[in-house]
């Protein structure tokens, strides 16, 4: 799970009756000190669809019904206690957004004024890890929303290398507390990057490797009961190391239920495949049911080339779209994985990182290099049939006919056509943006978490 070289759940579940969130600080700006009582639930109308998890839904298509998208301008920008990796959720109408300082906030929709925060601990400092390049290491992975409990769950990671479930209500109130032991037993190799899934009751949560991919971590699946009571269940890979399942945009779910995830490089280079350098098909229940790997593994393997760096996206038609870093894509039947080289095409593409977005038979990949793509692939062929602005590496979505991604380097918004990939409108966000950022859009606004908080930008 290097990025550079690459180029670049078991503990009863505790209910909080007591309030863990404090008020908006004095003069907008994010604050310590004691809880206090909630300030309440946003008061702005919801004026477009929500936004409640990554990419917008379980299959994480990445695409909105918006008004046609038209110039952009900065709607406000807000500063928080620290870096905001994650998706910005969008319910009704209120911003929810997770900072690496361990902080949940509840932002007004229109304005952008804090409503509510909840600080649930103290993040971990990257002098405490082995390796990685997050510092410190708190909320990294995109929260999740389920109407059926109300709640918005988030992983945390907190000193001493626990990594810890957070289920808050949406004025802010935490209503379930969960510690999550990593299968592999080394917490403090184990980063919680992936978005966090919601499906058969249960909150999925993926697990990888740092930056550096050090030590004796491996990848894994732990899912928890979204009521808070009951047993965990997981899934680890079976490799000696690694494996990571670190890409953002985490487990993707098919309306039949089935999970799909994309696993890094594993210890294995030669002799018996140990089942990474991957996209695996689990159950609800985390049982792997289908496995495709490219008949290049080994090498894969050995030059960390894998397909862990981007998440599967699921077509129409019930096809998967797979790449990684070596740069090809592959299309695969999704009710039969294959296997080894059991692909149905494949073509060069593009190293990816981060999470693609979908229309129909078209998936909009997140290129490292040479601009974004998107690839069309319909009667089982792939084709390339535009690529972006070649500085545009983020994670891609589409609304109003256009194509949103970002420049995560220089901390620009680029809107692209959805038909020919042409820059209609372009904005400068104040500074760089974390890896693999994505906007989220609902409405005319899409919204960016950055580096200090969350901008939102009108006109999409």
């Amino acid at each position: 799970m290097r990025l550079r070289r690459a180029g670049m759940l078991a503990a009863a579940a505790v209910v909080c009756a007591a309030g863990c969130t404090s008020a908006r600080p004095p003069g907008g700006a994010a604050g310590g000190g004691p809880a206090t009582p909630a300030s309440g639930a946003a008061t702005a109308p919801a004026a477009g669809a929500d936004w409640p998890v990554f990419h917008a839904n379980a299959a994480r298509t990445g695409a909105a019904d918006a008004p046609p998208a038209g110039p952009l301008r900065v709607a406000w920008t807000r500063r928080l206690d620290g870096a905001v990796y994650g998706q910005p959720l969008i319910i009704g109408g209120l911003v929810v957004a997770a900072t690496e300082n361990d902080s949940v906030y509840g932002l007004d929709r229109a304005s952008g004024r804090i409503l509510w925060r909840s600080h649930v601990g103290t993040p971990v400092p990257l002098s405490a890890l082995p390796c990685g390049d997050i510092d410190p290491l708190g909320i990294t992975g995109t929260p999740a929303y389920d109407p059926g409990t109300g709640l918005v769950y988030a992983v945390a990671e907190k000193t001493g290398f626990r990594h810890v479930l957070y289920g808050f209500s949406l004025t802010g109130r935490v209503r379930l507390v969960r510690d999550l032991p990593t299968p592999d037993g080394h917490p403090r190799y184990d980063q919680q990057r992936p978005a966090l899934a919601i499906a058969a009751g249960r909150v999925y949560v993926a697990f990888g490797g740092l930056e550096g991919d050090c030590g004796p971590y491996i990848g894994s699946v732990v899912g928890a009961p979204a009521s808070g009571r009951g047993p965990l269940i997981s899934y680890r890979l079976p490799t000696r190391r690694a494996g990571a399942i670190w890409g953002t945009g985490g487990l993707v779910a098919s309306p039949g239920g089935t999970l799909y995830a994309s696993v890094g490089n594993g210890a294995a280079t030669s002799g018996r495949y140990d089942g990474t350098d991957s996209v695996i098909a689990l159950s609800p229940g985390l049982r792997r049911t289908g496995l495709f790997a490219p008949v290049t593994w080994a090498a894969d393997n050995a030059r960390d080339l894998d397909l862990g760096s981007m998440s599967p996206a699921l077509l129409a038609g019930g096809r998967i779209l797979a790449d990684g870093k070596r740069g090809t894509a592959y299309l695969l039947n999704a009710a039969r994985l294959g296997g080894i080289g059991g692909q149905i095409a494949q073509a060069p593409v593009c190293p990816a990182f981060g999470a693609p977005s979908v229309r129909g038979t078209v998936a909009y990949v997140p290129c490292q290099a040479g601009g974004m793509a998107a690839v069309d692939t319909a009667g089982g062929r792939l084709r390339v049939l535009w690529r972006g602005p070649t500085t545009a590496q983020g994670s891609p979505v589409t609304g109003g006919g256009a194509v949103w991604v970002a420049d995560w380097d220089a901390g620009t918004l680029y809107e692209l056509s959805q038909a020919t990939g042409r820059v209609r409108f372009r904005i400068g966000l104040g500074g760089p943006l974390p890896h693999f950022a994505s906007p989220s859009l609902s409405g005319s606004l899409a919204f960016v978490g950055t580096m200090t908080g969350v901008t939102a930008i009108s006109g999409a």
